[in-house]
């Protein structure tokens, strides 16, 4: 059950990290990258593309191995992994190496073309190998600070330094989660800081554009990171409620024999991956069967215990998860 949480939290940090930057990755393949490198048998793993492959091995090599030292090396590792292609979109990028501003420098923009808003400048390309290294030797070192506000103050050195093309808010996320698992001394984690930060994406903006062109004082970032992590913990309950609820409805049906294509919708409902109503027809599509065999599926777990018809009928039939009785 710790293993399914895990596997649920690190598929989220992906999703979201990714999503915060405009990109909506396909969650079956995510979490199949993140179980088969957990060692988790979860069934009917999904083909999963070359990117996904190399955000999921950056996450779990920040968190899996949040002893290590970063270095420069590690960092270009993790970019290269990012952008396997060494494209975004359609533009070619400069990968597993720092940026060279031969377009121009290195801006963080907003709205049409010819109505732009610069958010934030970085630092000159010239300046970031030096800036790195002043950071990395901080970030290494033995501290006297509090090691989550290490945490905060690492995420946002790393966002300003901007030291890459493309994909400094997800390295700078990903040292976050590696330096709160030093501050843990574990690379178990129930809680997803990226995805509260996507919950929270516009005022996460707006206090990183204010501290970087305010003065040094950044203890409106910090308080803002705590309030923000606080309440990505709280909502780690909601992780754990999913995975005990799972554990307890397999157990009640631990003695029943359920075909493939019933384990898999049942899976799926239950991670929350299915979204909208169960219905004959998204039975019969996502199993590849017919409407019949998917109507007779049906028929068998409502006898069973483990679906129940939804008010209503004729086209609208649809059906649900049931309610375990104690």
């Amino acid at each position: 059950m710790r293993l399914e949480a895990e596997l649920k939290t690190l598929t989220l940090d992906v999703l979201k990290s990714s999503e915060i930057e405009g990109e909506i990755l396909d969650a079956r393949q995510v979490r199949s990258s993140v179980a088969r490198r957990l060692g988790l048998d979860i069934g009917g793993l999904e083909p999963v593309d070359r990117h996904v492959e190399g955000l999921v091995e950056m996450m779990l090599d920040a968190t899996r191995r949040y002893q290590e030292p970063l270095s420069k090396e590690r960092l270009f590792d993790w970019h290269a992994a990012m952008f396997p292609m060494g494209r975004r979109g359609m533009s070619k990028i400069t990968v597993g190496a720092w940026r060279t501003d031969l377009a121009g420098p290195m801006q963080v923009v907003s709205g049409p073309l010819g109505k732009e808003r610069v958010h934030f400048e970085a630092p000159a390309a010239s300046r970031v190998d030096g800036e790195i290294e002043l950071f990395l030797t901080w970030l290494n070192g033995d501290s006297d600070s509090d090691p989550v506000l290490k945490a905060a103050l690492a995420h946002l050195w790393f966002v300003t330094i901007h030291p890459f093309d493309d994909g400094n808010g997800r390295l700078a996320r990903a040292i976050t989660d590696m330096m709160l698992a030093r501050s843990e001394q574990s690379s178990q984690r129930f809680y997803s800081m990226s995805t509260q930060i996507r919950q929270e994406r516009k005022s996460y903006y707006e206090i990183l554009e204010k501290t970087q062109s305010g003065t040094l004082d950044i203890t409106a970032w910090c308080e803002w990171f705590l309030r923000c992590l606080s309440r990505a913990i709280h909502r780690a309950q909601d992780t754990l409620r999913s995975v005990l609820q799972k554990a307890e409805f397999w157990s009640h049906f631990s003695s029943d024999i359920l075909n493939p294509r019933q384990q898999k919708m049942l899976n799926l409902i239950l991670d929350g991956d299915f979204r909208g109503n169960l219905t004959t027809s998204k039975w019969a599509k996502m199993t590849k069967c017919s409407q019949d065999t998917a109507h007779r599926d049906i028929l068998d777990l409502i006898e069973r215990g483990a679906l129940e018809k939804n008010p209503g009928g004729g086209r609208s039939t649809s059906y649900s998860l049931a309610r375990l009785s104690s």
